[in-house]
């Protein structure tokens, strides 16, 4: 199977930036989106495993009544349309060490991409959203379905936390299910369970912290922002699909260690970048608002590099104001440029790109898909979505 990773990307002239390899360059490739998946193999492998999936899952669910095939249909609906890097990221390192079954690694693609799912869901669920990028989401689909049938607009919330708290807890269910029946010897099992368990737990650290850092009176530092960022996103989404993909592959311990480095080091590369698309990048491209961030008071590396300048009173008052207006949100954008934050960052994601690079051991990773991952950590960073 080709382990090269197909990007859908634009390029243009830019400032210049560093490379992963430190060299500073005019004119970079800008991805306008990070999305990669493997050449005729996400699509036709993991796809298929997820309809069959959801296929007897709603089967299933037929004898429950309609509400719960409602949610079934729901929870479909909240996977489909995605990346599928998750996916794309198992396979790619199953295949560079020498995997060969497609039937044996579509259901640890797929138990991945619900994981991924089920966290979307509970994070919708933490911030209260009934949409995900202007779509309705489960839980607004089922506050209209309350409302369908009559219930108060009190009693629609109630429907709508229910479902969407339900819904991911069957979708995380279901990945450790995925795994559990995998048609191979105990210990690879039990190594792929560990790591789906270790990206569960520590994903759920990085989650509660960033909600109670939103509460902190003062900015984080640059550090504690980083371990939230490697909690929440990077181990589940970088680090543990690369492992288990090369597990699968009957990978050494070395590289099953140098995986987890660069899943790590690219993960924190990728979100620092997400943050600071989430205040400076093109709605239009990225399909974000860029002042919900500044409204929360999202603790981010911006606001930590803000923190320790003289320019913070000024920063300060924007962060957190829940009827930040567009002006302001301007205004904020404005300062975090002049201290040097927005610089700061941007340094600070190119750092652990080029640390990502630097972890890939040419003598334990094979040179195939040591290349694809070699441009992962590129994409990373230098994308507009």
């Amino acid at each position: 199977m080709n382990t090269k990773f197909c990007w859908l990307m634009s390029t243009r002239t830019t400032e210049q930036h560093p490379s992963p390899t430190g060299r500073r360059q005019h004119c970079r490739h800008e991805y306008s989106t990070w999305t990669v998946f493997m050449l005729d193999t996400v699509p036709a492998g993991v796809e298929i495993e997820l309809a069959r999936f959801f296929a007897a899952a709603r089967l299933r669910a037929s004898d429950y009544g309609e509400h719960y095939v409602a949610l079934w249909d729901s929870l479909a609906q909240a996977s489909s349309g995605g990346k599928r890097v998750r996916p794309a990221l198992v396979l790619a390192a199953y295949a560079g060490f020498g995997g060969r079954d497609q039937g044996l690694v579509a259901p640890v693609a797929v138990s991945f991409e619900l994981l991924h799912t089920a966290f979307l869901i509970h994070d919708d669920v933490i911030d209260r959203d009934l949409t995900r990028r202007g779509v309705a989401n489960i839980a607004g689909r089922f506050s209209d379905r309350a409302l369908a049938h009559g219930a108060a607009a009190d009693q629609a919330g109630v429907w709508a936390a229910a479902a969407a708290i339900l819904a991911g807890d069957l979708a995380l269910s279901e990945a450790h299910r995925a795994l559990a029946k995998l048609p191979v010897d105990v210990p690879t099992r039990l190594r792929l369970l560990d790591l789906l368990d270790r990206a569960v737990f520590v994903s759920a650290a990085g989650e509660l912290a960033d909600v109670t850092n939103s509460s902190a009176r003062h900015p984080l530092t640059v550090a504690e922002v980083i371990t939230t960022l490697e909690n929440k996103t990077a181990v589940y989404s970088f680090e543990a699909p690369l492992q288990a993909g090369a597990v699968l592959a009957g990978a050494g311990a070395d590289a099953i260690r140098v995986l987890g480095r660069y899943g790590r080091l690219v993960g924190v590369a990728f979100q620092l970048t997400d943050d600071l698309l989430g205040v400076f990048g093109d709605p239009l491209k990225t399909g974000k608002s860029v002042t919900a961030d500044l409204r929360e008071g999202k603790q981010t590396a911006l606001i930590a590099h803000a923190g320790s300048t003289a320019s913070w009173s000024l920063i300060a008052p924007y962060l957190g104001k829940v009827d930040l207006n567009d002006d302001e949100a301007e205004r904020a954008r404005e300062y975090l440029r002049a201290c040097g934050a927005k610089e700061a960052a941007e340094g600070l994601a190119y750092d652990h790109s080029r640390l990502a690079v630097e972890a890939l051991d040419p003598a334990i990773i094979p040179a195939e898909l040591r290349a694809s991952l070699i441009e992962l950590a590129e994409a990373a960073v230098n994308r507009s979505r």
